[in-house]
């Protein structure tokens, strides 16, 4: 039953109002639904006590409520128990893991994320990118959008040129793994000794120059290498369960966006300016759009033209096209989508910059210019051999394969978390020791409330029955959960609507808390028939929800740690 839906109707028959805001109070004392009377204030010219009063009279008591009473200002509504706990837990273990999804929209959305660069290491900051853009993708796919999951490349370009040329001047030998880590040294290496030389810059300049001409011995070391990082970034990808349905890559989207650049000279949107290519909005926000420089190659502004018609090319409709990128590409963005609706395409590729902030370390902020970045091989490492530490203090008896799976499954969580659990637009500061926690904020901490359930399954050995008396879940703890279960399906909705998966996050963290509560106060197995096969329902409901609600975050949900 929505009783929700049931209060609203009986609302509509006496208050002339588009859409009725039913609040949820803040303590079940309160109820569990609330009107604030505050918005008839005007209409009806009285006061919001005098209108509660009022309307408790003349409403009817809507199928599945206990009592209505006017308290102040507000109008509150009490669910019957039993009715409430019958519908949501039936709901949550019939459907599985299908609670949660949405009818289908017919929205259909490409979601760019993660971006990474070959010829550099994959750091911190993509790490952010590829967990925020996995996430929201799994989460508006469950919600009912269509989703294609784009992922394009930087294989080209001054970084690219740069890690050419300290490839050139190096007398080390590639190792055999981890290439594209050792190319990213390269890089950092080169970049640093190229600084402050003059010579030398205009070296990578004749460089870049051949390189996009297509430079026969050039153009063979770069395939090369290019493959090396898409090999390894193949291996990356398993690591954090993400398939992408269509890779682009800005050598590819480069020539489009040169010959579009000249396009828009002749159709006077762009100006030629000291042989470079350029839109100069004459606005003090948007400034000058630089297209493509005087030597004649493409800018990221150029390529990213480019990718759009590519993109118009490949998919048929599209409702959005979103792009998961740090907020310090938000002028770029806005300079983008401006130059769309000049070019007369924003509507063939209406477009968001989903903006996400900085990832800082305890000790500060980072730099992949400028090489003190934590690259992902180490903070995956650190997180690991952290987490396998304390599995191995907790189970001496486990054999060496079942520790690193649960360590595997606990730094992952760690990791997951910690990177979507803040909201995308503020800045993070990512401390490894505090993200593996097992009762702090953490991934490690949902996953271990999700374990302790199915010990407590393990330890029953039963099937859990089915038909169970419903009026016994009336504690304050088992409604909690019971009413955080029934609006599991509506965060899953308002994360995908909004694009703010830390709002999952947040549920899931709420939904283990409350369990852990339930725990220290309630027996389960211990108690009588009655309350034992209830309360054996009610914390099978709560395990599915946390296994769906994790698997949306890409994390698994381990059965023990």
């Amino acid at each position: 039953m929505d009783f929700k839906e049931a209060i609203i109707k009986e609302l509509k028959k006496h208050v002339k109002l588009k859409e009725i805001p039913l609040e949820v109070p803040p303590d079940q004392a309160m109820g569990d639904f609330s009107f604030p009377c505050f918005v008839l204030a005007k209409e009806w010219k009285k006061s919001p006590n005098d209108i509660a009063e009022e309307l408790e009279g003349m409403l009817k008591i809507p199928d599945g409520i206990r009592e209505i009473e006017a308290k102040g200002p507000y109008l509150n509504f009490f669910v019957k128990k039993d009715e409430l706990s019958k519908d949501v837990l039936k709901e949550v273990l019939t459907k599985k893991e299908k609670f949660g999804e949405g009818k289908k929209n017919h929205k259909h959305y490409l979601l760019e994320f993660f971006h990474g660069n070959t010829h550099k290491g994959v750091h911190i900051g993509h790490i952010r990118n590829m967990c925020l853009g996995s996430a929201l993708a799994n989460v508006m796919e469950t919600a009912g959008y269509d989703i294609k999951r784009i992922n394009y490349q930087g294989d080209i370009g001054p970084h690219v040129v740069k890690c050419l040329w300290g490839l050139k001047h190096t007398k080390k030998r590639p190792p055999s793994k981890d290439r594209m880590l050792w190319l990213g040294e390269i890089y950092i290496a080169a970049k640093k000794k190229i600084k402050d030389s003059k010579k030398l810059q205009a070296e990578i300049k004749e460089m870049t120059t051949k390189l996009y001409a297509g430079d026969k011995e050039l153009n063979k070391k770069w395939k090369e290498t290019r493959k090396w990082c898409l090999d390894e970034y193949e291996d990356f990808y398993k690591d954090f369960g993400v398939k992408f349905d269509k890779f682009y890559f800005e050598s590819t989207a480069e020539k489009a966006g040169v010959k579009l650049a000249h396009d828009l000279v002749k159709k006077k949107i762009a100006k030629e300016d000291d042989g470079a290519i350029i839109i100069d909005f004459k606005d003090e926000v948007l400034g000058v759009f630089v297209l493509v420089t005087k030597e004649g190659y493409a800018l990221y502004s150029a390529k990213d033209l480019g990718l759009a018609m590519q993109k118009i090319k490949d998919f048929k409709k599209i409702d959005k096209s979103v792009h998961v990128v740090g907020k310090e590409q938000e002028l770029h963005f806005k300079q983008l989508f401006k130059t769309f609706e000049l070019m007369k395409i924003d509507k063939k590729i209406p477009s968001h910059h989903m903006i996400y902030e900085l990832v800082m370390l305890p000790e500060g902020k980072m730099s992949s210019r400028d090489g003190n970045v934590v690259l992902y091989p180490e903070l995956r490492d650190k997180l690991y051999e952290a987490a396998k530490e304390e599995v191995t203090k907790r189970h001496k008896d486990w054999s060496a394969k079942r520790i690193d799976e649960s360590a595997t499954n606990i730094a992952f969580a760690g990791l997951k978390f910690g990177m979507v659990a803040r909201e995308n637009q503020r800045v993070m500061v990512f401390d490894w020791e505090k993200a593996l926690d097992f009762e702090g904020d953490t991934g490690p901490y949902i996953q271990y409330a999700h374990a302790r359930i199915c010990s407590i399954l393990r330890k029953w050995g039963k099937p859990v029955k089915k038909d169970i008396d419903y009026s016994l879940l009336e504690e304050e703890e088992e409604v909690a959960l019971i009413k955080l279960m029934e609006d599991y399906p509506n965060v899953v909705a308002k994360a995908a609507d909004d694009m703010r998966v830390h709002t999952l996050a947040h549920h899931l963290l709420a939904m283990a808390r409350k369990l852990n509560e339930f725990y220290h106060v309630r027996q389960i197995i211990k108690e009588d028939e009655g309350f034992r096969d209830a309360r054996l329902v009610l914390i099978s409901a709560v395990k599915q929800v946390l296994e769906n609600g994790l698997e949306l975050l890409g994390i698994n949900a381990p059965e023990e740690m």
